[in-house]
């Protein structure tokens, strides 16, 4: 019997909404904004797949870091390890993820992003395999898998002889506030995978090939720009140099609208690009994966939620990369928080990758229970 320890960061995920790239430090600010919490809801994707499973006795914590969810989702065998009083905090889950080991758990699960994963690795290092239910903003570090339906494969079918060693990033979240990307290796922890199940870090290409492929995309999405018609523009050094072509001077790790060439709204939450989608009838997405982990939509742009992608329509999204990401990213990843919305994403879409240039790229779609 696999014995599992899981534990959820209550608040993981709740700033990307709203426009705050992180909830690390910035809780109250997220709540003030509208926020709701995100990761128990996630957890539970991947806890009632799981719940039809014997041979799983999970070891968690009480509350909203674990039991709450555990119960909502159907799990019987269960139980609760770690107390803790109030809200959470990281030394609750370090410790949790210390009682976790002592308890010989075969793995952690846990939900959350990059501020979760690095405090467990914290705890229990390279002792015990960790895998991360995807619930963060970011999530630039290689713990996670590629959503919660897929998590709940590999808690299944992993064994010692797949585990990987894999990085866990430290992200700069003050920096990354202020529209500049700094990361760092933080550690290496120890992950199950089966391919194409576990995100990649992520990759920063600063190759000056890079830069003009950038730049003949600019130039051909400029020209196909039709007017009149509402631009959501997302993050990206990709689609910010789009902006640089036609004169808009593009929030770089934020959501940004443009129409006829200018600016209309900057740095947009869920609920003003809502408000905005409510005044234009024609609107299109533009979005790029992020670096090496192949992510359209669920990482650092959850501004554009599922009802927004519903709303514009799959067929109003138009994906831009470089060959060179291209070539470090076989496959391409939707994870919006809807899964029966992610199942509407065709097998291929084609990705604009040059002036007049597209590359034609397969979506993963995870197995579905």
């Amino acid at each position: 019997m696999k014995r599992i320890g899981f534990l959820i960061n209550p608040v993981a995920g709740m700033g990307g909404a709203v426009g705050l790239k992180g909830t690390d430090g910035n809780v109250n600010e997220a709540l003030f904004r509208g926020a709701t919490p995100q990761a128990q809801s996630r957890a539970e994707v991947t806890l009632k797949l799981l719940a039809r499973e014997s041979g799983l006795h999970f070891i968690s914590c009480s509350g909203a870091m674990g039991e709450d969810t555990l119960k909502a989702s159907g799990v019987q065998n269960y139980q609760v390890l770690y107390h803790y009083n109030g809200k959470s905090s990281a030394d609750d889950t370090r410790q949790a993820a210390l009682s976790f080991q002592k308890a010989g758990v075969d793995l952690i699960l846990f939900c959350g992003g990059d501020g979760t994963a690095r405090d467990i690795f914290d705890a229990v290092g390279q002792d015990i395999p960790i895998l991360g239910i995807p619930a963060g903003v970011k999530m630039y570090s290689a713990v996670f898998a590629i959503d919660p339906a897929t998590a709940a494969g590999l808690v299944l079918r992993y064994d010692v002889k797949s585990l990987r060693d894999s990085e866990v990033m430290d992200v700069d979240e003050d920096a990354y506030r202020n529209n500049e990307l700094k990361t760092r290796l933080y550690g290496i922890a120890r992950t199950p995978a089966l391919a194409g199940k576990v995100q990649f870090s992520k990759h920063i290409f600063e190759e000056g090939d890079e830069e003009r492929a950038k730049q003949e995309i600019a130039r051909f999405a400029r020209e196909i720009m039709i007017q009149d018609v509402l631009y959501i523009i997302g993050a990206g050094t990709t689609t910010e140099s789009i902006a640089r072509e036609i004169g808009v001077n593009k929030t770089l790790l934020g959501v940004d609208a443009v129409l006829n060439g200018k600016a209309i709204a900057m740095d947009l939450d869920e609920q003003t690009l809502w408000a905005l989608l409510e005044q234009y009838q024609d609107v299109k997405i533009l979005l790029s994966p992020i670096g090496a982990q192949g992510f359209i939509l669920g990482r650092g742009n959850q501004q554009i939620s599922a009802r927004v992608v519903r709303k514009v329509g799959i067929r109003n999204i138009i994906v831009v990369a470089t060959p060179h990401k291209l070539r470090e990213t076989p496959v391409l990843y939707v994870d919006s928080g809807d899964s029966s919305l992610d199942a509407e994403f065709k097998e291929t879409v084609l990705v604009v990758s040059g002036y007049r240039m597209a590359q034609r790229k397969r979506i993963y779609q995870p197995e579905r229970g």
